[in-house]
């Protein structure tokens, strides 16, 4: 645990401690410039108790009294230097999984995209950074970031996350993403990656730096649909052909067989392309799956994403940051304390401090802070 964290006498976990936790890393590597009384501690903190409630600066002021005008808030943030942001990024969320992520070690790492709704008009300041992809959640234009995890016995911490820029090459953020894994010594077992990245420029990339990976196929083609029909689980040789390009990859096919689960009974085959593994398929379709649980941490992000709609495409990043950071700090949490004292693998006791308790706790320590409303003068008095 980093020796800046206070602990209190006894093995309790407070409230204070959890929501000091959040705005001491934020505090300690993001600056803003700021003019008058106000100090850039008690700005974190209204950011971070948006984050706890998702509210929005406009709303937040209804539930903290503590809390500077929303005109000065606009007018602090808008000093924020996206470039910088981006610099510090790697440092906030990872200031507290460094005490248990070992430089040296191996880890299974994914990168993967993650978009987030945007309902606006795309000019000025957001024309580079607004995509339009597939319609989801009524809209077709999204801000999208990719995001780097380290995957520990069932622990999935972000290490990085990058806002998307349009027309940008997607070997540009994998090799950020390499960076921040060598900038901190880890080792590569396995890299995982999204089906967006399923390229023939991404492969080579991936070839020419020696990296480990799986990435599932994208199923386009009589040739392909026929290789992955196979009576067992199998390694296919097979050539990735686009316009003027080809590639010969290794094709593993791992045949499962719906249960009734989702209502669906019968085989189906997965296939992935890999490289550097001598892995039987049911080891890389297991080390893939275990990338899924990414879904279940951007839901728990979604539920803490302050609220905004505003088009400043640095705003926006630093809400995602928060996000990211406070998924990784409880998580941070739950490895350190609550874990069973007794022989074997140490686990994590998951119904002990669930994510929605360590969001409470933020937000009570935040209203400890920042004076949270009590009460409210009426209307109409009580006949």
């Amino acid at each position: 645990m980093p020796s800046k964290v206070t602990r209190n006498k006894g093995m309790v976990l407070k409230a204070k401690e959890c929501s000091d936790l959040v705005v001491d890393v934020l505090n300690s590597h993001i600056k803003v410039p700021i003019n008058g009384k106000l100090k850039q501690k008690t700005l974190i903190r209204m950011l971070v108790g948006m984050a706890a409630e998702k509210q929005s600066i406009h709303s937040i002021r209804s539930s903290l009294s503590s809390v500077p005008c929303e005109t000065s808030c606009r007018y602090h943030l808008a000093k924020l230097n996206r470039e910088d942001l981006e610099e510090e990024a790697s440092s906030i969320l990872l200031d507290l999984p460094n005490s248990i992520l070992k430089q040296g070690k191996s880890y299974t790492f994914a990168i993967d995209y993650t978009d987030d709704p945007y309902y606006g008009e795309i000019r000025g300041e957001n024309t580079d950074f607004v995509r339009r992809t597939e319609a989801k959640a009524s809209t077709t234009r999204f801000y999208t970031y990719v995001t780097l995890y380290a995957i520990q016995k069932g622990k999935r911490f972000t290490l990085a996350v990058f806002p998307v820029k349009n027309k940008e090459l997607k070997t540009f953020y994998i090799q950020r993403c390499l960076d921040v894994i060598m900038a901190q010594f880890y080792k590569i077992e396995v890299l995982c990656l999204d089906r967006g990245f399923y390229s023939i420029d991404v492969l080579n990339f991936l070839a020419e730096h020696s990296i480990p990976y799986i990435i599932p196929v994208v199923k386009h083609g009589k040739m392909l649909k026929s290789l992955l029909e196979v009576p067992k689980s199998c390694f296919r040789h097979y050539t990735i052909r686009n316009k003027n390009k080809s590639k010969d990859v290794l094709l593993v096919v791992k045949v499962g067989y719906l249960k009734g689960k989702t209502g669906k009974k019968g085989k189906v085959s997965f296939g992935y392309v890999v490289s550097g593994l001598s892995w039987t398929p049911e080891k890389v379709y297991h080390a893939y799956k275990s990338r899924f649980g990414i879904e279940s941490s951007y839901r728990i992000r979604n539920k803490i994403r302050p609220f905004t709609t505003s088009r400043n495409p640095t705003l926006r990043f630093l809400f995602a940051i928060i996000a990211f950071l406070m998924e990784n700090i409880w998580m941070s949490l739950q490895w350190i304390f609550f874990t069973p004292l007794r022989r074997g693998p140490r686990n994590v006791d998951p119904d002990l401090f669930r994510f929605e308790l360590f969001r409470i706790f933020v937000w009570e320590g935040i209203r400890k802070c920042l004076k949270g409303v009590s009460e409210i003068r009426s209307l109409r008095c009580l006949i």
